[in-house]
């Protein structure tokens, strides 16, 4: 076996070592199946847990406006029959072995689930495998289902924290697909076909647009044994396809400063300050990720001391970053009471610009590699976090990373590098997005 990089040519049937053992990692092994099937492992030998997941390269970015929504529909549905099971049978053969099981939309893909103690593995493979491979999408199903969306969709609505990070999105993005909502607008949901739903599953969901990644006590031949058997009749389908690439890179969206409210009776008005940031294969990923360790990261950081501890202008104060295949954004995100507002801001932009006028200290960089080295491992240390990690780095990045690796590139960050990143992100355009009980019009300095 050789070490290779995700981007390599893989002969279809052969397997290969992404990463050996290190400390923090186990071995790591990827198999490409005839039709373009990836089947990726790591074996952590000692626990007694595994993780099993399937991930399509699609979400809610890849949509047009007006089907705003349908992966996350199509995420429902699969949980909703197959041609041999009902949803009874899924969730009671899942529940029966104490898995946690569960699926998630994102941007940019769509992943399904299951931990299970290491001997229910098989039924796991088979379980989410057949939802994937079979599901039926049911008429009956899909109606059903769309009440149940439109009740998410309001139960997230009664949620200001959780929609004003949409409502940013909205205005700075526009009319990229990056703008728009995970779950879809009621509207969209009503609209939404079954038709629309069942050609996107026949388009997306195919083997060579498929990850399928576990962590574990497993074995990585067995893995491939029983996903090929449960793909049989799609891999056959497939032919000679070869999996799709890693997503990187591609035109970077339009972006748009300026301020948007949204007027809403609420207790707290709830804001969110950012400005463009780095996609996720960009070498300043890191340095700006101790940046927002830095500004808004723990209880020690600068924007925590400042509007928290020091003046009690708010409960909550975070700064973060979050990045996708061609841009990224930096946030800082803050609850308070709504005649607070005005002093929050100064206060905010005031350390975001001494940052970028004056960079870091060094026992402020010392103190957030730290922070990150510690959550870094705890957060990665089960088999469902593994599992994700292995997908993360399929869909989204040239290779695979063991956790030294990432460890290293951290601990490489320096405060020049700090400092140069503030001086750049935090004098790009800034946006800012306001949910709270003001007028229409009202400024925001």
């Amino acid at each position: 076996m050789t070490t290779v990089p995700i981007a390599a040519e893989q002969e279809p049937g052969t397997t290969v070592t992404v990463l050996p053992p290190q400390n923090g990692t186990g071995l790591v092994r990827r198999t490409v199946l005839p039709g373009g099937l990836r089947v990726v492992t790591e074996t952590m030998p000692g626990v007694r847990s595994a993780a099993f997941g399937i991930s399509a390269t699609t979400g809610s970015r890849d949509e047009d406006a007006a089907h705003a929504g349908s992966a996350h529909f199509l995420e429902h549905l699969l949980f909703k029959g197959t041609e041999q099971r009902s949803a009874l049978d899924i969730s009671a053969l899942l529940d029966g072995v104490g898995a946690d099981y569960n699926a998630y939309t994102t941007k940019e893909q769509t992943t399904y689930y299951a931990k299970v103690l290491d001997r229910d593995l098989p039924l796991a493979i088979d379980v989410i495998s057949d939802m994937i491979a079979n599901s039926v999408l049911d008429p009956a199903e899909v109606e059903t289902e769309r009440g149940v969306i439109l009740e998410e969709i309001a139960m997230y609505e009664d949620e200001p924290a959780d929609v004003v990070d949409d409502v940013f999105a909205a205005h700075f993005f526009k009319d990229s697909p990056l703008g728009r909502p995970i779950l879809g607008t009621n509207d969209t949901i009503r609209a939404l076909p079954r038709e629309r739903i069942l050609e996107q599953y026949r388009k997306a969901y195919v083997p060579s647009e498929l990850v399928v990644a576990a962590a574990g006590n497993l074995d990585h031949d067995e893995v491939v044994r029983r996903v090929a058997e449960a793909f049989r009749d799609l891999l056959e389908a497939a032919g000679d396809a070869r999996p799709a690439p890693p997503r990187i890179g591609g035109p970077t969206p339009a972006t748009h400063p300026g301020t948007v409210l949204v007027s809403r009776d609420t207790e707290q008005a709830h804001l969110i300050l950012g400005r463009e940031g780095v996609h996720r294969t960009d070498p300043r990923w890191y340095a700006l990720r101790v940046l927002g360790a830095i500004l808004g990261g723990g209880m020690s950081s600068r924007l925590f001391q400042e509007v928290r501890e020091k003046r009690g202008l708010a409960y909550a104060v975070h700064g973060y970053s979050s990045s996708y295949s061609d841009t990224g954004l930096f946030q800082v995100y803050v609850g308070c009471l709504p005649d607070k507002i005005d002093e929050v801001l100064d206060v905010c932009r005031t350390e975001l610009a001494r940052a970028a006028a004056h960079g870091v200290l060094p026992e402020e960089l010392a103190r957030a590699k730290g922070q990150i080295r510690g959550s870094w491992v705890l957060g990665t240390e089960g088999t469902n976090a593994r599992m994700s990690r292995l997908t993360g780095h399929e869909l989204g990045r040239t290779r695979h990373l063991s956790l030294d690796e990432d460890l290293a590139l951290f601990d490489a960050v320096t405060t020049d590098d700090v400092s140069e990143v503030a001086a750049d992100i935090l004098n790009r355009p800034e946006a800012l997005a306001v949910v709270g009980p003001y007028e229409e019009g009202r400024s925001f300095g």
